[in-house]
């Protein structure tokens, strides 16, 4: 029997109004596994209106209250967090591993942080001076929008909504209708810990139809997006009449750069991790890999060795290190950059086919992890976002060449830097363009810090205070002394 994702609007699952559904799949093995809602207009309304109704009592909790709810929705994904790590591994086709050890403890992470962390923010402060005195007010917005992607379900499908929540606002919330499952299991805990009703709807269906009624949609004051950067554009001119508020976090095409002066040893450990975790499908993987000429024989060497002993296999399994591509789309696509490649004269080094397995994955949606070099940055595969398993290798004579390697894409979210030497990791980090560089490390965070690009990578930062004051209105109170 094939499982049935609903809408969630004003603390019950609801039929879509048409009564038409798309079809949900396993990754893992090609087949179909569900239906979810394919939402209308009126669906989006009867969510938003069910928000509208709620913000009112909502937004007169105090932070302790509302952090309360947030809190108990922490626990309760605690409590179910392997049957939720479950869902999330066949929604993606990653690792059930990687759903246990970073998605589910993620999500857990978001909604327990933005609880404590929001008692603290300043939503009202003081100026003042000889002839007046100013009270300046931070206010919910009122009903906001939130859109998520399909690589990492309900981790940023919590990292919106939970400061979106927290400081007052109700929410209409979108996840990918690609891997709606944990939105809806997340709709659930809603239900048992007792969150009142419209304060978060859940509404499915596809980007280009629910996701831009939403976006359009006069009485919503926000969007908050995390999605590909032709989408994100799109979504910056159909909220241009309205004068929405917007966080957009779009694409990406990382580069790492290797230095000889490095710990060779942990950067290839890690190099290994942020160019294939979940598949290469997260936007913060390393893409384009940028190698001193001094070291870059070795390192194409011992790159190529350890990716070789990836385990790919069924996501199942405890000791898969590889999954599936989460849609036949995305398979499609990273296929026709792996024809690209040979177009322009590329060399796959390692991968560069469709994987087929035995068993129950046999009809799955698998590529081999593929390692690219010979292609200049001019090349598509170098300037594009492919968002899978496919990194190029480029060399560089100098630190100037390098930065100007990274620096020569139209995306501008995340770089990685290998090096010990202190003074010209501040040189290199001073001229990356990107709004997040970490420095002998990958993907290392503090909730507390602004998250987001530079250029098509984004506009806004998420993140601490920054997305606390995304999700509010200022006001300031003056008076005359």
């Amino acid at each position: 029997m094939l499982e049935i994702v609903n809408n969630f609007i004003n603390g019950k699952f609801v039929k879509p109004r048409s009564n038409q559904y798309l079809d949900l799949f396993d990754p893992a093995t090609g087949s179909v596994y569900g239906k979810v809602a394919d939402s209308s207009i009126y669906d989006i309304n009867q969510a938003v209106d069910s928000a509208k109704k709620a913000f009112p009592l909502w937004s007169e909790k105090t932070i302790e209250e509302r952090g309360s709810y947030l809190k108990k929705i922490a626990n309760e994904i605690q409590v179910q967090s392997n049957i939720l790590a479950e869902y999330e591994s066949r929604d993606t086709g990653k690792p059930i591993s990687i759903a246990r050890k970073i998605d589910i403890p993620r999500a857990i992470e978001n909604f327990k942080f933005f609880a404590s962390y929001s008692e603290n923010f300043d939503f009202t402060s003081y100026i003042e001076n000889d002839s007046s005195f100013n009270t300046i007010l931070r206010q919910p917005l009122g009903v906001v929008g939130c859109i998520s992607p399909w690589n990492l379900p309900l981790y940023l499908f919590s990292w919106k909504i939970a400061p979106a929540l927290i400081v007052g606002n109700t929410v209409i919330a979108k996840p990918s209708e690609i891997t709606p499952f944990t939105a809806s299991k997340l709709a659930e805990i809603c239900i048992e810990i007792g969150l009142p009703n419209g304060v978060l709807n859940i509404v499915n269906g596809t980007g280009k139809d629910s996701g831009d009624m939403i976006v359009k949609n006069k009485d919503i004051k926000a969007i908050s997006f995390t999605g590909g950067t032709a989408t994100g554009k799109l979504i910056y001119q159909n909220s241009f009449q309205s004068l929405k508020k917007l966080s957009l976090e779009m694409g990406g095409k990382n580069p790492a750069i290797i230095f000889e002066d490095c710990d060779y040893d942990l950067m290839l450990k890690t190099i290994l991790r942020s160019s294939f975790t979940n598949q290469g499908q997260i936007c913060l993987c390393s893409s384009r890999i940028l190698i001193e000429n001094s070291i870059f024989e070795k390192f194409k060497m011992d790159f190529c060795e350890a990716v070789s002993q990836l385990k790919i296999g069924d996501p199942n399994e405890l000791d898969t290190e590889f999954g599936a591509i989460s849609s036949k789309q995305q398979f499609d696509k990273i296929n026709y950059f792996i024809d690209i490649v040979n177009k322009e004269n590329g060399k796959i080094l390692l991968g560069g086919k469709p994987i087929k397995l035995s068993g129950r994955c046999k009809d799955g949606w698998f590529i081999e992890p593929t390692v690219v070099e010979g292609l200049d940055n001019t090349s598509r595969v170098n300037q594009e976002e492919i968002f899978g398993p496919l990194v190029t290798l480029q060399s560089f004579k100098t630190e100037k060449e390098a930065i100007q390697i990274a620096n020569d894409t139209d995306y501008g979210l995340s770089a990685t830097i290998w090096t010990n030497n202190i003074e010209r990791s501040e040189r290199v980090v001073a001229d990356i363009e990107a709004g997040i560089i970490w420095v002998n490390c990958w993907m290392v965070r503090d909730l507390r810090t602004p998250f987001g690009g530079m250029k098509n990578s984004g506009l806004g930062r998420e993140g601490g205070d920054n997305v606390l004051r995304f999700f509010t209105e200022q006001k300031n109170i003056c008076s005359v002394k």
